[in-house]
This record gives structure tokens, sequence and C-alpha cells, in this order.
């Protein structure tokens, strides 16, 4: 394999909510045999879907872009291990999953230790123009963040990757590695368990419609585990 390539910066304003387009087979083949375009390539192209991966399964103490950059390196230095070149995006989930785990573990423990620096500290922006509307959108980001953390870690992948990114079955099929009727049927289970944890968090009423209607959707899949 070529020199070790640096992990690029996320470029601002990033569109993310679209598929991740498995890449070619061949791309990832040229990756494996050392191919520093091609790895350039698969990183440049999978680390906005893995930064917001990282944001919205990673809990409030996990920096995403932190996470994302130890996924890149895992995947810089493990690309060789993949053995199924077809299976790139279940395998890139595979390692924000684990990579997410040793991060949460890790903020978990330092937010009991004496002197640690919170995250306050560094939350705070110059120059924005209405505190209130601020705090009312903070105050909301955290109730339904905290509405992901009630969920279990299959339920809140679910959610995350069907509703907030809008993936189809057969993306989130590939990229977790499961059938469809078994995603189908962890749909059903994760919009319900949803819709539970936003009534204890006191959600806004939207919030309750939407979980209510994707839950009436899934509903009508059936199928499944």
């Amino acid at each position: 394999m070529d020199s070790f390539l640096p992990v690029p910066a996320l470029p601002a304003h990033t569109k993310v909510n679209v598929p991740l387009t498995p890449p070619d087979a061949n791309e990832v083949r040229a990756a494996q045999a050392g191919n520093s375009a091609a790895l350039q390539a698969l990183v440049s192209r999978g680390l906005p879907h893995v930064v917001q991966w990282c944001a919205r399964l990673g809990g409030p103490r996990v920096d995403p872009e932190d996470a994302a950059h130890d996924v890149m390196v895992v995947v810089l230095t493990r690309i060789h291990t993949l053995t199924d070149p077809d299976a790139y995006s279940s395998w890139l989930f595979g390692i924000t999953r684990r990579v997410l785990a040793g991060h949460r573990r890790k903020r978990w423990f330092e937010s009991w230790i004496p002197g640690m620096p919170g995250r306050s500290q560094t939350d705070e922006a110059d120059g924005q123009p209405d505190p209130l509307e601020r705090a009312q959108q903070s105050d909301l980001s955290r109730r339904v963040q905290a509405a992901l953390e009630d969920l279990s870690a299959d339920h809140r992948e679910i959610i995350v990757l069907m509703d907030v990114e809008e993936r189809t079955e057969r993306e989130v099929s590939e990229i977790l590695g499961l059938p469809i009727g078994t995603v189908r049927s962890r749909v059903h289970r994760s919009r319900r368990a949803f819709l539970l944890v936003a009534q204890k968090h006191n959600l806004p009423a939207i919030v309750f419609e939407t979980a209510r209607g994707f839950g009436d959707d899934a509903a009508g899949h059936g199928g499944g585990r």
C-alpha cells in the first residue's frame, strides 16, 4: 500500500441525506491493492455519511468529527481485511458502530472523572442573533437526542437510517447486512418504540404525529424476524 493518506476534511455544507452509493467492486479491489487514488476516493465519498452516522448515533457526549476520523483511520489501515468488495457499505457501517461504542464508553467514564472538561466549554458560539430561539432549539435537540438514547442500539440505528436519513429498506438492508424482511420487522418495532419515548420526553405534537404516522405505515409491512 502507498504511504499513509490523511483523512480529508469534511467540506462545509455537505449534503448527506442521499443514498450511500456502494462503490464499484473494482474500485474497492484497487484500494485493497494499494492504489492511493482509489483509497482516497473511498474515504472522501464515505466521510460525510460517517460524520452523520456518528452525530446521530453517538449521543451528546461524542464528538462526531473525532469519531468519524477514527472510523476513517480504520478504513485506511484495514481495507485489506474486507473479504467481499460488494459489502463495502455494510463493512463501513460496522466499523462506525464499533468505533462509536468505544467513544461512548470513553465519554461516559470521562463524565464521572472530576476535572475533565465538559462539552459546554466548547459549545459557546459568537454572534447568535436570537438567544431565546437558540435556547429553544437547543432544548428540543437535547430532548430528541435523549429520546434516541432511550432506544436500544438496534432501534436507534433503524430510526436514524430510515427516518432521519430517509434511506430505503434496500439501502438499510445493505448497510446493516440484514435481509429486507428483517429490516421491515425492525422498522415496525423501532417506530413503535420511538413513539413511546417521544411521549416520555414531551416532544412536540409534530413529533407525535410523525411517530404515529410512520408507526401505522410500518404496520402494513409485516414479515421479517
